[in-house]
């Protein structure tokens, strides 16, 4: 199986997982239309001679431990985006912080209206499924890879934007502290118009999305 295929084919996955929170129709059918082009050839994927100097940066310095579905690897992608920082609190206090999704608009204002389906926790779990906004996009999201204090990984579509995402969190732990990886692979032709846009956007939006992370964590009692 081709790139293509294996995007396409994990695209259709996509699709069907979330299908059952939005009724059939335009939605479904645009990003039906997103794995067609891509399978086709109609939507290019990502060139580094035409990218922002930021996301060549960010490929530079992505991680080779973060695991990647099909189709959605760094090398293939419409937009992409690699942002690090270390945190002086151990990493089961940063994980804490991180799964508890509907309290990060305390702490990421460009996270609203975090709401997961069938949980009264507040905090993702495996296979959780939610909905939030980001960028001013209303997002449908769901939880791929969870391992708890280590790997956290969502896939994501928005109503308002023709593309998938992809958003992986990997937290490595230190003598003191914890050393937090967040990588992002978008694919699509919303992802292409997104970049064209504002290149570096998504890079600026997780590195104060880890810079919040890193504050609420270290705070006083985050610990407790």
């Amino acid at each position: 199986m081709n790139a293509n295929s294996q995007l396409t084919s994990t695209i259709n996955r996509v699709i069907q997982r979330l299908s059952y929170l939005h009724p059939p129709g335009r939605t479904i059918f645009t990003v039906s239309l997103l794995a067609l082009s891509i399978c086709c050839g109609t939507a290019p994927l990502f060139s580094q001679s035409t990218a922002d100097s930021t996301i060549k940066d960010d490929l530079a310095k992505r991680s080779p431990d973060i695991h990647w579905p099909a189709g959605f690897s760094p090398g293939d992608a419409a937009l992409f985006a690699h942002n690090e920082v270390f945190i002086k609190a151990p990493c089961a206090t940063v994980w804490r912080h991180l799964v508890a999704a509907q309290n990060w608009p305390a702490w990421y204002p460009n996270a609203q209206d975090v709401k997961i389906a069938n949980n009264r926790s507040g905090a993702l779990q495996p296979d959780s499924i939610f909905e939030w906004s980001t960028f001013g996009l209303p997002i449908t999201s769901f939880v791929h890879e969870f391992v708890p204090n280590s790997r956290l990984a969502w896939f994501g579509k928005s109503k308002g934007l023709n593309a998938v995402f992809y958003h992986t969190w990997y937290l490595v732990p230190t003598s003191d502290g914890c050393q937090m990886i967040t990588e992002e692979v978008v694919q699509g032709p919303g992802a292409i118009a997104f970049r064209d846009k504002d290149p570096s956007a998504m890079h600026r939006g997780h590195e104060a999305w880890l810079n919040g992370l890193k504050q609420v964590s270290q705070s006083r009692g985050a610990t407790d």
